[in-house]
């Protein structure tokens, strides 16, 4: 149950098997290779187009059916992906109740009408599948993966909870402290916990993006039975979800049960509510200081707004994320971390949510923390700011190498059609594009801007973005002797 976004930050994956022949043919196909750099730029790679069937029932509920795509007698899969895409998020979270979003997301495992608590795990785990979901800034997703001969049961048990979700206090009280042992674990276990929870709230001037999904204890301790109720009735209802049915499914025998199960849910009479707060354009450079109890190393962040997930410039924002901070050749990690070094750890994301994003760059410094007042004016801290700045400007103004620039395309594409060789890799996809681009037909679309992204590209969003862009700049170091940091 674990947040997802456009983020870009980690290491390159292994390759085994069948993947590795899919990064050999992509890269084959852009006239890259490890044995030579390339001299032409990477050539459009012809991707199987995602034709899903949509419709909308009369109680509003989107439902977006994909049967696999196979020759008149082949034998399918057998398998198939179950999903219902809720549009609530964290930003949805009621006032003062920052991170109830995630927690509800835990309470729709519980009891209903007809069902058990964690019968979820029951009717998939038990016949080899399994049952998750997560929670993002925008939208809750509960997703399953089984049998294709289960289908029908899952639909029956994902209209159950949408509708008969019972939940008591002692139900609220339990996965409460579950979500509490994970912000434990998560934000203050870890050493730079703090700093990434704490950018949000840091970075977001009005917009509810600031409150972090997974919330704070104070106010998760605050939430009531009758939160969980007003949240319920607000936002699970089938005119704010998506089912999404993928796999080695007959459409026309999906759209009978959907009918039978879904079709005589009834929507409430108040429309759902909806954000429509504006993030204001940062006017002028900022800086802030995060502290916790034991930072290993000082650390700099450095945020900048960016658009949200379907602008045209998504796919460029993306690359230039990658060749900034993903792998141990990025630019930054050659820079920061292997030339200089400044750094023992870097990174460069892009989370372009439905409303809008933030671009950040972090360092973390090498060597040893600097403890008392002193660690407020650690020269190391502008060193490294301004280390990060020079790279992203070299990226943003000096010539960007054909090899580099397909190399990172490559890899992006790979990790998109890797994920689709799986029924629920491709409801996922879809899913994406109903909270990004608001139709699931626009799945592809986002593979194709991927694809179209040139080193101008790369180049004008960072030049826009970034280089004339104002600043949130980040400073998270050792908290003074006897002070309290605030989680």
């Amino acid at each position: 149950m674990t947040p997802t976004s456009v983020h870009i930050d980690a290491a390159w994956p292994a390759q085994p098997g069948r993947r590795r022949w899919l990064v050999r043919g992509l890269a084959l196909a852009s006239g890259w290779s490890a044995v030579g750099r390339a001299e032409a730029p990477l050539g459009l790679v012809r991707v199987p187009p995602l034709v899903p069937r949509v419709r909308i029932l009369r109680n509003g509920l989107q439902v977006v059916v994909l049967p696999d795509a196979r020759a008149p007698g082949q034998p399918g899969s057998g398998t198939a992906a179950v999903q219902v895409w809720y549009r609530v998020g964290g930003k949805d979270d009621p006032p003062g109740r920052s991170g109830f979003a995630h927690l509800f997301e835990h309470l729709m495992f519980k009891r209903t009408r007809h069902l058990a608590d964690e019968a979820f795990d029951r009717l998939t785990e038990d016949v080899g599948g399994d049952s998750n979901a997560f929670t993002t800034e925008d939208a809750t997703v509960f997703h399953n993966a089984v049998p294709a001969n289960h289908v029908e049961r899952l639909l029956w048990a994902e209209a159950e909870r949408m509708a008969h979700l019972q939940v008591t206090l002692a139900q609220l009280r339990s996965e409460r402290a579950v979500v509490e042992a994970e912000f434990r674990q998560k934000v203050l276990g870890e050493p730079y916990g703090r700093l990434f929870h704490g950018m949000a709230p840091a970075f977001w001037q009005v917009h509810p993006y600031r409150h972090p999904v997974i919330g704070r204890v104070e106010e998760l301790n605050a939430a009531s039975l009758d939160d969980v109720r007003r949240f319920q009735a607000r936002y699970y209802r089938p005119d704010n979800a998506t089912l999404i049915v993928a796999g080695d499914v007959e459409a026309d025998q999906v759209d009978v049960w959907v009918d039978r199960h879904f079709g005589g849910l009834v929507v409430p009479d108040v429309p759902v509510p909806r954000v429509s707060v504006r993030e204001p354009r940062r006017t002028q450079d900022q800086w802030t200081t995060l502290t916790a109890p034991q930072v290993p190393a000082p650390a700099v962040a450095l945020l900048w707004q960016a658009p949200g997930a379907g602008h045209a410039d998504a796919g460029a924002l993306r690359v230039a994320a990658a060749l900034l901070g993903e792998g141990d050749s990025s630019r930054l990690s050659a820079e920061l971390v292997e030339r200089t070094p400044l750094a023992q750890s870097i990174g460069f994301a892009a989370d372009l949510h439905g409303d809008a994003g933030m671009l950040s760059a972090w360092a973390i410094a090498a060597g040893p923390p600097v403890l008392g007042p002193d660690a407020l004016h650690d020269p190391r801290l502008p060193r490294l700011e301004a280390a990060l700045l020079q790279t992203v400007r070299r990226l943003a103004e000096g010539r960007i190498p054909i090899g580099e620039l397909d190399k990172v395309r490559t890899h992006l594409l790979t990790e998109a059609l890797v994920a689709r060789q799986t029924a629920e890799g491709r409801a996922l996809a879809l899913g994406w594009a109903v909270v990004r681009r608001q139709d699931a037909r626009m799945a592809d679309a986002e593979l194709a801007q991927l694809q179209a992204v040139r080193a101008e590209d790369v180049q004008r969003v960072l030049r826009v973005h970034v280089l004339a862009a104002h600043r949130l700049t980040l400073r998270y170091v050792q908290a003074p002797a006897g002070s309290r940091a605030r989680p």
